[in-house]
């Protein structure tokens, strides 16, 4: 079984912030995962071809044909909400 220490410092190293049943609850999935993977390498593969994609299709190409983009106005004219010619959006990354 995976110990509490191990998932703490897989946590830490993943910069995730743990409570004590979730560390109590990882350190047993982890023991399965791993109990499952090692289950995996006990199959005979000698004889088995790797599998790769089955489709064999290629994919269909059009021209590349440049044509006149938007302004910057016309871009922006549906925004909720520009500044200084940029979109303004909500923070999604925190500052730390």
């Amino acid at each position: 079984m995976i110990d509490r220490q191990t998932v703490i410092k897989v946590a830490e190293l993943s910069k995730l912030k743990l409570t004590e049943e979730e560390i109590e609850i990882f350190s047993k999935q982890l023991s399965e995962i791993l109990g499952f993977i090692e289950k995996l390498e006990e199959l005979d593969t000698e004889n088995i071809l790797p599998f790769y994609e089955l489709n064999q299709q290629e994919t269909p190409m059009r021209d590349d044909i440049p044509k006149e983009g938007l302004t910057n106005e016309e871009a922006l004219s549906n925004a909720p909400q520009s500044e200084n010619g940029f979109f303004v959006v909500p923070r999604v990354v925190s500052a730390e």
